[in-house]
Formats: C-alpha cells, sequence, structure tokens
C-alpha cells in the first residue's frame, strides 16, 4: 500500500488569523527556482492589515494554548515529526527547487529542522518555577516560567526551513502563538509549508500565521507592533541592528533573538592532520555554496603546512562537481539569486584587484558560480575582513599559533570557528581564547545541535537558541509573593 500523504497545494494562499487566504495587496510575489528561472509560485502578497489582524487572532488564540497540558502541547510537537517523516521528499523537493539547495544539502536541513521539532517536543515538561527563600517572615516567595505570549519570526533565505522552526518549535511547545515573516525569496520552506505541517498536526488555528508581504509596508511594522513580546531574526547584521533600534526605542519595548553575519576562521595549526584538515575545510566552505552564516570565511594555516594545504586543497576543490542542484552528486548548485551572484563577482574582482592569488576559479553558468580559492590573502583585504555567503574563500598564512590566534580575532563578527590541532588539549586552550559564541576543535565551524548553544558574540548578534537556552529565550520570570501571615509595617 502506498502510505506517501498527497502533496500540499495551494501554497499561494497565506494562513491568516485563522483561515488560508491570498494576501490583500495588489501586488504578487513571483517565487522562481534559482537554477533554471522557473516560476514555482505566484502568490498575492499581505498589507499592514493583514499583519494587524495576523497579531490580533495571535493574542486571542494564545492564552487558550498557553493553558494547555505540557502533553496536549507535546502531541502536536511529535505529530510534526511525524509528518516530517511522512514528507520527506516534498519537503527536501521544495528547499530543492526555491532556495537552490543541493539535495545532499536540503537532506541536512529537513534532518536539522526535525530534530529541533523533537527537542521541542520534551520542552513542555521542562519549564520549572522555583520556591525562594523570602527575607520577610511569613512571606512565601514563587518564580513562575511562563511564556512571552506572542513571538514574531524573521527568517532567511539560506536554511529557511531550519531556521525558521528553530524558533517556531520551542516558541509553539513552550505556549506561545508566533507570527512569520518569511524571507521573499523563500516564503514556502519559510513559512507557508510549515504552517501546513503544523495545522496537519493539530495546531489550533490562529496561533500561527505567516505574512508575507513587501518589506518596505510590513518590514519595520512587523517590529514595531505592540502584539509581540519577542522578535527572533535571522539575516544581516545591518538589518539586525535596525530590529534592534525598533525594539529598544520604540513605545513597545521587546525582546529580541538577533543571528547575525559570521565571518567563521578555520585554523589549521602546524601540528594538525593535514589530510583531515583539508577534507573538513572543503565541506565547511562549501556546503550550501558557502551561503551559511557558520561557514568559513578565512582560512588560517600557520606557516610550516601552508604551501602544503594550498596546494592539497586547490586540488580537492577542482574536484567539487557544479551544476543541478537534485543530482547527489552535486556539490555546488547556484546561489540564491542574480542579486546575490552579482555581489560575489564583485568580490571576485575585488581579491584580485587587491592582490591575492587566483588558485582556483571558474567561469559562471546561470547563478551556478564555480568556487574560487585565492592564497596570499592578508587580514586587510575584502575577502578577509567581510563576510562571503559565497563559493569563495582566501587562504591567509600566519607565522606561528600565537599570529594564528591574533588573524583569528580580526574581525567585528564572532559567530562560530574551529581548530585543527594534534593535541585536542592544546585545542581547546586555543579555542578558549577565540572570540566566539561557538568553536569546534578538529570539526568545521559548521556545527547546530537541538541540545546545545547557538549563537554568537560581537556583531553576530544576541541570544541563544536551542535547548534550556531555547526555554530561557521563549519564557518570562513573573515573581509572585503570598504573605501567609499579617506583615507589620513601620508606618
Amino acid at each position: 500500500m502506498n502510505m506517501t500523504p498527497n502533496a500540499y497545494n495551494n501554497l499561494e494562499l497565506q494562513p491568516l488569523a485563522g483561515e488560508w487566504r491570498t494576501g490583500s495587496g495588489d501586488r504578487s510575489l513571483v517565487v522562481t527556482n534559482p537554477y533554471n528561472g522557473d516560476t514555482l509560485l505566484d502568490l498575492p502578497m499581505a498589507t499592514r492589515d493583514d499583519l494587524d489582524a495576523a497579531f490580533a487572532a495571535a493574542e486571542r488564540a494564545q492564552t487558550e494554548w498557553a493553558s494547555q497540558t505540557p502533553a496536549a502541547r507535546a502531541e502536536v510537537l511529535m505529530n510534526v515529526v511525524r509528518i516530517f517523516d511522512e514528507r520527506q521528499e516534498e519537503i527536501v523537493s521544495w528547499l530543492v527547487r526555491e532556495s537552490g539547495s543541493t539535495r545532499l544539502k536540503a537532506t541536512i536541513e529537513w534532518g536539522a529542522a526535525r530534530a529541533i521539532t523533537l527537542e521541542a517536543a520534551s520542552m513542555p515538561s521542562r519549564v520549572h518555577g522555583r520556591i525562594l527563600e523570602s527575607y520577610v517572615p511569613g512571606k512565601e516567595s514563587r518564580a513562575y516560567r511562563k511564556p512571552l505570549g506572542v513571538v514574531g519570526i524573521i527568517s532567511p533565505w539560506n536554511f529557511p526551513l531550519h531556521l525558521t522552526q528553530r524558533s517556531l518549535a520551542p516558541a509553539l511547545a513552550l505556549g506561545n502563538a508566533v507570527v512569520i515573516k518569511p524571507a521573499s525569496d523563500t516564503p514556502v520552506t519559510g513559512g507557508l509549508l510549515l504552517a501546513r505541517i503544523f495545522e496537519e498536526a493539530g495546531l489550533p488555528a490562529g496561533l500561527l500565521s505567516v505574512v508575507v508581504g513587501p518589506g518596505s509596508e510590513i518590514g519595520d511594522a512587523f517590529v514595531e507592533h505592540p502584539a509581540p513580546a519577542l522578535i527572533s531574526f535571522t539575516g544581516s547584521t545591518e538589518v539586525g541592528r535596525n530590529i534592534g533600534r525598533i525594539a529598544s526605542g520604540g513605545d513597545h519595548l521587546k525582546h529580541v533573538a538577533l543571528e547575525l553575519g559570521g565571518n567563521s576562521p578555520f585554523v589549521v595549526l602546524a601540528d594538525a592532520d593535514l589530510e583531515q584538515a583539508v577534507n573538513a575545510a572543503v565541506f565547511g566552505k562549501f556546503l550550501h555554496n558557502g551561503q551559511i552564516c557558520m561557514a568559513i570565511n578565512r582560512i588560517i594555516v600557520e606557516a610550516p603546512l601552508y604551501a602544503q594545504f594550498c596546494e592539497r586543497f586547490a586540488d580537492r576543490v577542482r574536484q567539487l562537481k557544479c551544476g543541478d542542484p537534485n543530482l547527489m552528486e552535486t556539490a555546488v548548485g547556484p546561489v540564491a539569486s542574480a542579486r546575490q551572484r552579482e555581489g560575489l563577482l564583485k568580490k571576485i574582482s575585488t581579491a584580485k584587484s587587491e592582490g591575492a592569488k587566483v588558485l582556483v576559479s571558474g567561469d559562471v553558468q546561470g547563478n551556478v558560480l564555480p568556487p574560487h580559492v585565492f592564497a596570499d590573502v592578508t587580514a586587510d583585504m575584502e575577502i578577509a575582513r567581510e563576510e562571503i555567503f559565497g563559493p569563495l574563500v582566501g587562504i591567509q598564512c600566519a607565522e606561528d599559533a600565537e599570529h594564528a590566534l591574533t588573524l583569528a580575532n580580526m574581525s567585528t563578527y564572532g559567530l562560530s570557528s574551529s581548530v585543527f590541532t594534534g593535541s585536542l588539549e592544546r585545542g581547546v586552550q586555543f579555542a578558549q581564547r577565540i572570540k566566539a559564541g561557538m568553536t569546534h576543535i578538529n570539526d568545521i565551524p559548521v556545527n547546530d545541535e537541538p541540545n546545545a548553544p547557538f549563537g554568537g558574540e560581537k556583531n553576530s548578534g544576541v541570544g541563544r537558541f536551542n535547548g534550556d537556552w531555547a526555554i530561557d529565550e521563549f519564557t518570562t520570570d513573573h515573581w509572585i509573593t503570598v504573605q501567609h501571615t499579617p506583615r507589620p509595617y513601620p508606618f
């Protein structure tokens, strides 16, 4: 018997305030496949009125949802996990077609989104209050942990499914309602598909809305709105700063969880296993064409291994297959858009003009940009200073381990990082001196586990996602005291 469910349809409709309907604006968003240009969806966009309706419905639905038992909320999340399994190919296929993901990357993303959903299913029973000792005679002091209320999620285009779900699943599990504004490049995998899944899983209507509309009309309004108590944003540092300003300086102060840009260093010390370091660097740089906030942005190699590393790394990169992302053997598919492609071509031109040595290059085909590798890169070059977000990388030579550490910390970003060394304890000591939220020894900086704290320092953001850290982000403390005996007052 064929148990494969029928594919979701009518994805040009948006879940707005408890019903699936078209946005009420007079503009449409045409969603295209970045590899072949095919039109995937023609979606009428939402307006400020639609946004207001979504937030109002969320506020109404949230109180009842928060009063549900932990088991009732966990059941919905477990249903979502089951649907992820049943619809794996449908989800992966959408990621390939809409975001330009290779099939390998799309499968990894499906697994990550599934994992955070499974972790979130355990969260309703992990929320704990506390009984505190009181300094006042006869007083009982309690700290209750409660949902924030309504959470607004603004998600990006590079890992749209997972980077929406890592906020959506915990927020709902902990008793909040959610309104999502997905990236315009990926409205399906960044929101609409997840809304269909949660509806099928039994989530009550009105708790989740997805608002797809022009940023010029609803972008700031989404953050300024009085309904959301927290804005969860993943994206560029520039946009994140603006969200932080609005959230802290407007009429309605609110929490923010910001996961922003990165400039991940990949450090190879002289005692490292060269072959393993090269293998890791190839995967950690070119997974999803480097369009990952944690992707290797700077390779820093201690002098004794520098020449050998450059040679072997370049040889491995030349063997990567580029082209159709739907083929499992493809390592490098299309970048997300023509706009992204043009920005990367400018970075290539700048790297050459600044004196970087070209080790690997290739001709662009549509939005497929082959890997470009540069050697003899210095810390002042643009390719080292700025986040690349594409299949380009520069290799820097460090005089010694201390110089490598200095180079690793020469960035205004501090998201993820890694160091390769033959001595694990030396690696730990080195890692503790890197100014970043995450460091991985003898592994790539691209790591994300559902029970581990994910987040950055400096211009890479504030807050942490996953596990107990997500529980802290999506709930708040309420201090309540009970005066059991009459308290004497001084007047």
